[in-house]
């Protein structure tokens, strides 16, 4: 595997993070700011903070993989 494609990945794996991190906040802010009166929206929000979770450990798990093997 090149570099670019190495970095690729990295830089897929931290974009997957970061909206997974923006989903939380998304949450957090609910449940700080309006929870009395957006409460409904959390199980929605909770699936979109799960669902972008499970794409950043897969994109992770392929970078750390791609990683080790540049490394061998």
């Amino acid at each position: 595997m090149t570099d670019d494609e190495l970095k690729a990945l990295r830089k897929d794996a931290s974009k997957k993070k970061r909206l997974a991190t923006e989903w939380a906040s998304k949450i957090h802010d609910v449940v700080e700011d309006t929870y009395w009166s957006e409460y409904p929206n959390l199980p929605e929000m909770a699936a979109q903070a799960v669902a972008a979770c499970s794409e950043w450990k897969e994109a992770q798990d392929k970078y750390d993989e791609a990683a080790k093997m540049t490394e061998a």
